[in-house]
């Protein structure tokens, strides 16, 4: 598990780079890699944590956990009575879309109190290796 404490927006560049550093120490399970799923990941604590960071106190609390084959970003506030929305119908510009990317890119999202605090997750699934193709010598060929 790795764990990040932010207070503020500023923390959000360094939270996407140490996320993106975590995912990739990670020991992947056989046949799978990693793909797009850093990319994703940094979408989706950059989304979770700015809806904590504005709609609460800090500090927020960012962890990554990983099952065999997902990761889950869990990012916990101090307000266990605002809950997540997922706005249907926001016109351009509106904002609240957040949730929505994030469910796009996730396997599975939602939320849980547990005492003071909220935590919103995603799960994002590694995505099994491709077999690379088998090359055929030209001389093989009639």
């Amino acid at each position: 598990m790795h764990q990040w404490v932010l207070s503020s927006y500023t923390e959000l560049r360094a939270l996407r780079a140490r996320l993106r550093e975590a995912l990739a120490s990670e020991p992947l399970p056989e046949g799978h890699e990693l793909d797009e799923v850093p990319e994703r990941m940094a979408m989706v604590a950059s989304e979770l944590a700015t809806n904590a960071l504005a709609h609460t106190s800090p500090p927020t609390v960012v962890e990554l956990r990983r099952t065999e084959s997902t990761f889950i970003l869990d990012v916990a506030d101090n307000d266990p009575t605002a809950f997540p929305e997922f706005p249907a119908n926001r016109p351009p510009g509106a904002g609240g879309l957040g949730l929505r990317l994030v469910q796009r890119v996730a396997r599975d999202i939602g939320w849980y109190v547990n005492d003071d605090t909220k935590h919103v997750w995603a799960q994002l699934v590694l995505p099994r290796r491709q077999p690379s193709p088998e090359i055929i010598p030209l001389s093989t060929i009639d």
